[in-house]
């Protein structure tokens, strides 16, 4: 039974890892949809691109809307524990999150 569960796991994380390739343009649409920002300035967001305290629209009201956003997307549960100020700091801190909270469901 364990190598069963085994192989599911490392099917799952497959799954991840090839959504990966697909996800940070979901994300990126999350971003422009829940905090009303121009597709022509999402669109070059990288890994290092400072989110919260950079983009005046992501202040903390915004946040919920955006995590909210964020588990429709991604079918996900985001719980209040779950949420720091580090994920938000950059997109590739949020996209990273994003994927350990899918490898969790």
């Amino acid at each position: 039974m364990s190598g069963e569960k085994e192989l599911k796991k490392a099917e799952k994380n497959k799954s991840c890892d090839n959504f990966k390739d697909h996800s940070d343009g979901q994300l990126k649409s999350v971003l422009a949809n829940s905090l009303g920002l121009e597709t022509n300035l999402v669109v070059n967001f990288d890994r290092t691109t400072g989110l919260f305290g950079h983009l005046p629209e992501l202040d903390s009201m915004a946040v919920a809307s955006l995590l909210t956003g964020i588990e429709d997307s991604f079918d996900i549960v985001i719980e209040d524990d779950d949420v720091d100020i580090e994920i938000l700091e950059t997109f590739g801190a949020l996209h990273d999150f994003i994927i350990r909270k899918l490898k969790e469901n």
